[in-house]
C-alpha cells in the first residue's frame, strides 16, 4: 500500500530541498515528486517582446489597419 506525505518546503541555494517527518521510517524507499508553485525562470527569446511595447502593434493586420487609417487622413 502506498502512503503519501505532503509538505510545503523552501528550496535552498543550490536547489536543495529538505523533508523532515517522524512518519518516514529510516531505510524506507520513497519516490519524490516536486511541483513548483511558480515556474522556474527560463531564458526566453527576445522575439516574445515584439508587439508588447507601448505604441506597438500586436499583429501585422493591426499595423496595416493603422497605416490605412493614417493614409485616409492625408490631403493631397
Amino acid at each position: 500500500m502506498n502512503y503519501a506525505l505532503r509538505q510545503k518546503v523552501c528550496v535552498k541555494p543550490g536547489g536543495i530541498i529538505e523533508i523532515h517527518s517522524h512518519e518516514l521510517p529510516p531505510g524506507a524507499v520513497a519516490d519524490v515528486i516536486i511541483i513548483l508553485e511558480t515556474p522556474p525562470n527560463k531564458q526566453q527569446s527576445l522575439t516574445r517582446l515584439i508587439g508588447t511595447a507601448k505604441g506597438s502593434f500586436a499583429t501585422p493586420e493591426a499595423a496595416d489597419n493603422f497605416i490605412s487609417q493614417e493614409r485616409d487622413t492625408w490631403s493631397y
